[in-house]
């Protein structure tokens, strides 16, 4: 094989694409398999000359075939998983800072609004973690579709009605008591909201999944179902045309779940929110973003002050080896 006229050294190597049958829970009686994506990577120290990427390809596969299907009968939370496969292959390499992510799709079983149908709805759910020679960093996410109602447009057609029902001689009254009883007509999109929690290396906080997507889906206008009857389906759009919600007020409703639900958790602690809306009256999409430390968002939520900088993930998983 010819060599490069240059060897300088490599930020980082690593395996993208990985997929592996996974169990994943809290616990062995609540694992169940699940179909996921691993990418793994190295940052080697620059000094070292000469790492072969294919024997580290054999690193990081073997260390995934300890773990990974070694696990298979025990189960694991997505993070921790994700903590020790980066944590062995760090150790095996010698490396700097090792790096996992996952990626997976999990069911959840439940009712239909009115009827009680039994659904199962498909999430999103994401671990991982950093380590280096000062600990793990870790984090755990969800995502989850949901509906949105504009209020923008249902301000107009608000006002409309109000003008159609006093020029028809009904009196104010009467228009306030109709518009309180009947729902207003707007746009609906198709929602994505993501929200990902991290913990620092001393950090015993317990992530709870169901308690994230709980957080996630509530921030939208109302959750949605796979399988519904016509009046889980006049009842989802109802409570989603009675809270109208945009992308911004999504982020917001996010952030001030976690703040309430999490509130145990220290102020080095991460988070971070997105809520994306796929728009229907629109040819293009609209998306808000929010990240930072709990002590930066409980300061600005405290003192009415944004902070200079929010702390972004990747910044939050870069400190890990400073």
């Amino acid at each position: 094989m010819d060599a490069p006229p240059v060897v300088p050294a490599l930020s980082r190597v690593g395996l993208t694409g990985v997929e592996k049958v996974i169990r994943l829970g809290v616990d062995e009686r609540s694992a169940q398999p699940f179909a996921a994506r691993l990418d793994c990577f190295v940052e080697l120290d620059p000094t070292r000359a000469g790492t072969h990427v294919p024997r580290f390809d054999a690193v990081i596969s073997d260390a995934l075939l300890d773990i990974v299907v070694g696990a298979a009968g025990i189960g694991m939370r997505a993070e921790q998983l994700a903590q020790e496969v980066a944590e062995r292959i760090r150790e095996r390499q010698d490396a700097r800072r090792a790096e996992v992510s996952i990626t997976a799709r999990f069911p959840e079983r439940r009712p239909a609004p009115v009827s009680g149908t039994a659904t199962q709805e498909i999430s999103t759910l994401y671990g991982r973690a950093v380590a280096s020679e000062h600990g793990t960093r870790r984090t755990l996410g969800v995502s989850a579709q949901g509906m949105l109602a504009s209020p923008h447009a249902q301000g107009v057609l608000a006002t409309r009605t109000r003008e159609r029902l006093a020029a028809g001689g009904f009196s104010e009254a009467e228009i306030e008591r109709v518009l309180e009883r009947i729902p207003v007509a707007t746009d609906d999109q198709i929602g994505v909201g993501t929200l990902h929690l991290g913990c620092p290396e001393d950090c015993a906080l317990e992530l709870d999944v169901g308690a994230m997507l709980a957080i996630v889906e509530g921030a939208m206008s109302s959750e949605i179902f796979e399988l519904m009857k016509r009046s889980d389906e006049g009842a989802v759009v109802e409570r989603a045309h009675r809270r109208p919600r945009f992308v911004d007020d999504c982020v917001r409703a996010m952030i001030a779940g976690v703040l309430e639900r999490f509130a145990d958790a220290p102020d080095a602690a991460f988070v971070s929110v997105a809520q994306e809306s796929t728009e229907t009256i629109h040819r293009h999409h609209v998306t808000a973003e929010r990240a930072g430390l709990f002590g930066e968002l409980r300061s600005e939520l405290r003192t009415g002050e944004p902070v200079g900088r929010p702390t972004s993930m990747r910044r939050w998983l870069e400190a890990a080896d400073r």
